[in-house]
């Protein structure tokens, strides 16, 4: 079984602060979340009508990326993880590390196209994962067969400055941590923005995460921390001064919502720039035009051997090869945009728009949104559409489709 990149690097990064190497992660988790809509808008959906993958197109997707062999960790649901890791034995001879979602906290029930209101609520710990499922798929594991299965997980906890409320995720987080001690299996954390603070909103969002992070882990030793950390990227100086307090932190991104290839790209180049050596991007790849091109970009933008803007036109130029339409056009796709921190995409979780645009590529432009742009030059202005005329529209869309 080859030697696992995610064990190398961070072998490396912890007994030297200055190293240059990156850890990639795909975070192929969504359906812990969304639903219907986790695996992505299928190629025959049609502006903004839904239609999306299958959990099988989903997971094959998967297999192909792992097979690629250009990301270091591949995050997934347990079910999934049932499915490629325990039986099928696709990470047995992959550099790629399985891990999976351990746990799914109110704040990420977003089933039901957005009409659910559970992200809005502050979020409240819940587990329908356990430990044992995700390393052999049953109730109860043998020793031997806890190797079965993935032994990385990844924990997510989110504080809304409400004693009551954080300290029951302080206490679920604490019960995680010595079970899994126990068993040996290792998590990563993952600390979202306040999701739904209300009266209690934090003035500084950036300090107030990166306080509580450091405050949480001050009381556990080195057995029982996460390998690294999954945070929002609110910019240079909040980055520099969660990385510089403590060295024995690995510090990593989270992706948020998808943006434009350039924020995507951009925001890995410059958390690096920062301290981060961790980025974990999931909508940013799941909603590429070719996400096995998008991984191939990102791994060399992490490998210091290309810069975020010639990346974006160098994707643009494989795109062309492959005969894959963009979403955008390349101008409108080297823009920088604030996209969404919070897990559900909507904007408001962290009270201010904490990224600094970068000069190093050029100036900042306008946001571009989904709503610029349409697939086609043909297609009707669903904003302005009721829900029986988009009815009727589909109903004959697909009387056209199937003659």
């Amino acid at each position: 079984m080859p030697e696992k990149t995610l064990d190398i690097k961070l072998a490396r990064i912890k007994a030297n602060r200055s190293c240059r190497d990156f850890i990639l992660a795909d975070a192929k988790d969504a359906d812990m979340a969304f639903g219907l809509s986790a695996p992505g808008k299928s190629p025959e959906h049609h502006a903004q009508e839904a239609r999306f993958r299958t959990l099988d197109e989903y997971r094959q997707i998967i297999r192909e990326i792992v097979a690629q062999g250009l990301v270091d960790i591949m995050l997934m649901s347990a079910s999934t993880n049932e499915v490629l890791t325990i039986r099928e034995r696709i990470f047995d001879n992959s550099p790629v590390t399985p891990a999976v979602r351990a746990n799914d906290a109110t704040d990420i029930w977003l089933a039901g196209g957005g009409l659910g209101i559970y992200d809005r609520e502050p979020s409240r710990p819940f587990r329908t994962a356990t430990l044992e499922h995700i390393m052999c798929g049953k109730v109860e594991c043998t020793p031997e067969e806890r190797k079965l299965g993935a032994d990385l997980g990844l924990y997510s906890v989110t504080f809304n400055n409400d004693v009551e409320l954080d300290l029951r995720t302080l206490e679920a987080y604490r019960e995680f941590r010595l079970e899994a001690e126990r068993k040996g299996f290792r998590h990563f954390l993952e600390v979202f923005s306040p999701n739904a603070p209300g009266q209690n909103a934090p003035r500084d969002v950036p300090r107030f995460v990166n306080d509580h992070i450091v405050r949480t882990l001050a009381g556990v030793t080195s057995t029982g921390r996460p390998l690294f950390l999954k945070i929002p990227y609110y910019g240079p100086e909040a980055m520099e001064a969660l990385c510089r307090y403590d060295s024995s932190l690995v510090v990593g991104i989270l992706g948020g919502s998808a943006g434009t290839t350039y924020d995507a790209f951009h925001m890995l180049w410059e958390a690096k720039k920062y301290g981060a050596r961790v980025a974990l991007y999931g909508r940013k790849i799941n909603n590429a035009e070719d996400q096995l091109t998008f991984i191939k970009y990102l791994r060399l933008i992490a490998d210091d051997e290309t810069m975020p803007a010639e990346a974006v036109r160098a994707y643009h130029a494989d795109l062309k090869k492959l005969g894959v339409p963009p979403h955008r056009p390349l101008e409108e796709d080297l823009q920088l945009t604030q996209t969404s921190h919070s897990y559900s995409g909507r904007g408001g979780s962290t009270g201010q728009d904490v990224r600094q645009p970068s000069t190093a590529q050029g100036p900042s432009k306008p946001r571009v949104t989904i709503a610029t742009w349409r697939q086609r030059p043909d297609d009707p202005d669903f904003s302005k559409m009721t829900p029986l005329e988009k009815a009727r529209y589909n109903i004959e869309r697909w009387k056209r489709i199937l003659g």
